[in-house]
């Protein structure tokens, strides 16, 4: 198993060899960045499992990189900062940081953060190989199969709507982005094109609306699609 590795961002070089010995110490491998600029490059260059991220950097923010890598990854990013106000954590989250954590900060809390960030990585990112017939309502779906039955009829669908399909009913109550749905089923990185996720989303409604008239996937407004509570 591949040792797990984590990008430090913090331009405080006491508070970076500090976070670096509290991982290296739990087994996990650590890459120190000062600045933001510096980040972008080894997020660029290498493959992390997750970011300990600095609000405030010479060169890229940590807002910007936090942007910028959003744009085309979803790795964890957790932000340590001073800026601890509701407004600053409520900006990072919303931008896409995935947790915060206020300075001065205990130990053991950073690794039980890191620790939850990663199990939850693992869980959603894991190969779905045990179960291989999903059911919701009367939507049915046959991994094995190939077969999808909407109200007892059968629809026909293409490669790329059927994995759509198994994705959001495998996990019917949690919502995706547009950004997850595209990765997990075309196995790319995004790049941003909304427009194919929601093409193949429209026709995979319009398909088991012919078969049958209850509406099966329901859109989250600024997020992203889930299965309708059936």
């Amino acid at each position: 198993m591949e040792p797990i590795r984590i990008l430090v961002v913090e331009d405080d070089q006491d508070i970076n060899r500090l976070l670096c010995t509290i991982l290296n110490d739990a087994g996990y491998l650590s890459q120190s960045a000062f600045s933001g600029s510096e980040a972008m490059l080894w997020a660029e260059k290498e493959g992390f499992d997750l970011v300990l991220l600095d609000l405030m950097l010479p060169g890229l923010t940590g807002e910007e990189f936090i942007a910028r890598v959003r744009q085309h990854g979803t790795m964890p990013i957790i932000v340590l900062s001073a800026k601890a106000g509701v407004e600053d954590r409520v900006k990072v989250l919303r931008l896409g940081a995935d947790d915060f954590i206020p300075k001065p900060f205990d130990n053991q809390e950073v690794l039980a953060r890191v620790e939850a960030q990663l199990r939850r990585v693992r869980k959603f990112s894991a190969p779905a190989e045990k179960k291989q017939r999903f059911v919701c309502g009367d939507l049915c779906l046959d991994r094995e199969e190939f077969t999808v039955t909407a109200a007892g009829n059968p629809v026909t669908l293409t490669a790329r709507e059927f994995e759509i399909l198994a994705l959001l009913m495998e996990y019917p109550k949690r919502v995706f982005t547009r950004e997850q749905i595209y990765q997990h089923v075309w196995g790319e990185d995004y790049f941003g094109d909304d427009n194919t996720v929601n093409v193949h989303i429209s026709n995979l409604r319009s398909k088991l609306g012919k078969a049958s008239k209850q509406e099966y996937i329901k859109t989250v407004w600024g997020i992203g699609f889930k299965m309708a509570d059936l």
